[in-house]
């Protein structure tokens, strides 16, 4: 319980201060990029379910432009997907803004993935449990299949994390991640420039 309570928040706020600290130039050098690419705000903000339920601003590198087709209506994910938004997602380097939302406690370094609020009253009452934790940058799902497993496999895995949270576990999260980024396992599903929506257990 201590290391719930106490000291995950901890270690949380200090890599996350550390993690934006060494990689501000990173971070500068992306944003500047992106901005001169896309000629847009170079970061993207969405509302996303944090622990038990409440809302927070998750933020992260834009990877798609805003092009709109004769109708006015975005274009579909896969003609906005820039080159450079395709690298940063394959090296997960979108993801590093999230740093921010860690420092204020909205997320975790480690913990199921923050999701849409529109998922919020397709769960069951065992998949809520996710919410029992913290969202993470990185979780037990996104090191066991990432975006190619099912949405039930996901929460399965989200679930079990949530019951299961120790040091020596977010420990071995945090090393397989690092190793699933060099791989380059699981970013998208096949055929797909983002994920499917969840539309509910069968």
């Amino acid at each position: 319980m201590m290391y719930r309570t106490i000291i995950k928040p901890f270690f949380d706020v200090f890599s996350a201060a550390c993690g934006l600290i060494l990689l501000a130039p990173i971070l500068i050098i992306i944003a500047v990029l992106s901005l001169v690419v896309n000629g847009e705000n170079p970061f993207f903000t969405q509302e996303r379910t944090k622990k038990s339920g409440s809302l927070f601003k998750i933020i992260k590198f834009k990877s798609m432009n805003g092009k709109k087709g004769q109708d006015g209506n975005l274009l579909p994910d896969k003609d906005r997907l820039t080159r450079l938004g395709s690298f940063l997602r394959k090296t997960s380097l979108d993801e590093i803004p999230q740093l921010f939302n860690v420092l204020v406690g909205d997320m975790s370094i480690v913990g199921p993935r923050p999701l849409l609020p529109e998922y919020l009253p397709l769960y069951s009452k065992e998949q809520s449990r996710r919410h029992d934790v913290k969202p993470g940058i990185t979780g037990w799902a996104q090191v066991n299949g990432r975006n190619a497993i099912s949405w039930e496999e996901k929460f399965e895995k989200d679930v079990w994390y949530a019951y299961n949270q120790s040091f020596i576990l977010d420990f071995k999260i945090v090393l397989l991640t690092i190793k699933k980024v060099f791989v380059r396992e699981g970013i998208n599903m096949e055929g797909e420039a983002t994920t499917t929506h969840f539309k509910g257990s069968l």
